[in-house]
């Protein structure tokens, strides 16, 4: 867990305050060195929250004498050292609960996956989920603090700001601008001077897979990184809106529409063979299909958005999962960081 502390008084807290509320300075975040675990309780009576026992609860301390509270289904011991290995096959899913800081989060998310190969070259294309002119809170887009934390992470990875691009395009009758502003999303990309591209006017390229055909914007293999950052939903009709339906925004409009005609099942088991692409998720705060607004509290990631997707519908406890996912056991997908069963009990009043 990364630390905030003021550069003049060092006051710490565990959380972004942005400001120390003595010295009226910008808070430093401090990275953890190595962490050993000093405090073990070991439980054996299960709750709601946690049904899986036992389990145990670690007090953890790092270089710096910062402390801090980890449930972990692993035994320790005391002065064992505490590390989180990451897995490096490509259709594995990681999972991170934030608390305070959504940085730490995303950064969790990834180096659980084994990072990304980043440097001040890279040209990274960022797909957002933007789908609607509604403000942040209705849930309908990707968040400006989700996306402003992204952006200061790949920054601070290596990445060139120039580099960067933010694509999105409008498949409705509103233009992307009036989408883009509504949601705040522009003026995350105006802050950190991060090229907004409308996709719509860029040039397609007509692929074929599996006897489907369609065209999909040349962006989609002109970038080193594809990161799509969908916000996840549930959805009345396709049952979720996960990874792989924002992956649809690199299509045509008229290739979006005829696959929408045809339902998008056939084409969203293909799409991961065309788009070669990194998954974040956000599930932080997920809207029903009533519409009424849970905290999840989840960020996810996976070079498979099949994969994220299934293990999304299995927390939710989708009974009827919907045609592209049916086929994916999910005893099969590798999960890094949170519990799959432990989660499922945090979303029951999802329905």
């Amino acid at each position: 867990m990364a630390f905030h502390q003021c550069p003049k008084c060092k006051n710490k807290w565990q959380y972004n305050i942005s400001k120390c509320p003595d010295c009226f300075l910008d808070i430093e975040r401090v990275k953890n060195g190595k962490v050993k675990v000093i405090g073990i309780s070991k439980v054996n009576i299960p709750t709601i929250l946690h049904p899986r026992i036992p389990y145990f609860v670690l007090v953890l301390e790092d270089e710096k004498g910062n402390r801090w509270v980890q449930k972990s289904v692993k035994e320790y011991n005391i002065n064992d050292e505490f590390i989180l290995t990451p897995l490096k096959d490509k259709q594995a899913v990681s999972i991170w609960k934030t608390k305070y800081d959504i940085f730490e989060t995303i950064e969790k998310t990834i180096q659980l996956l084994g990072g990304l190969e980043i440097n001040k070259n890279s040209k990274i294309l960022i797909l957002p989920t933007l789908t609607a002119a509604k403000h942040p809170y209705f849930r309908e887009n990707t968040s400006p603090v989700f996306l402003e934390n992204l952006l200061e992470f790949l920054k601070q990875t290596g990445a060139d700001i120039k580099n960067i691009k933010i694509a999105v395009q409008s498949f409705g009758d509103l233009p992307i601008e009036i989408l883009a502003q509504k949601s705040q999303l522009l003026n995350v990309a105006l802050k950190y001077k991060v090229t907004p591209l409308d996709l719509s006017k860029e040039k397609f390229i007509k692929k074929e897979v599996g006897g489907l055909s369609f065209e999909m914007s040349n962006q989609a293999f002109e970038n080193d990184l594809i990161i799509n950052t969908p916000v996840l939903k549930l959805d009345p009709e396709l049952k979720i809106m996960g990874a792989t339906n924002n992956l649809l925004t690199l299509l045509s409009k008229d290739s979006y529409l005829l696959s929408k005609e045809k339902g998008h099942q056939k084409l969203f088991k293909k799409l991961n063979e065309v788009v070669n692409c990194f998954n974040l998720a956000e599930g932080i705060a997920v809207k029903r299909t009533d519409k009424i607004i849970t905290y999840l509290g989840l960020v996810f990631a996976s070079f498979d958005s099949l994969n994220l997707d299934r293990i999304f519908a299995e927390i939710s406890m989708i009974k009827d999962l919907p045609e592209y996912l049916k086929d994916i056991k999910i005893e099969n997908i590798l999960v890094a960081g949170r519990q799959i069963d432990e989660l499922k009990y945090q979303i029951q009043t999802i329905y």
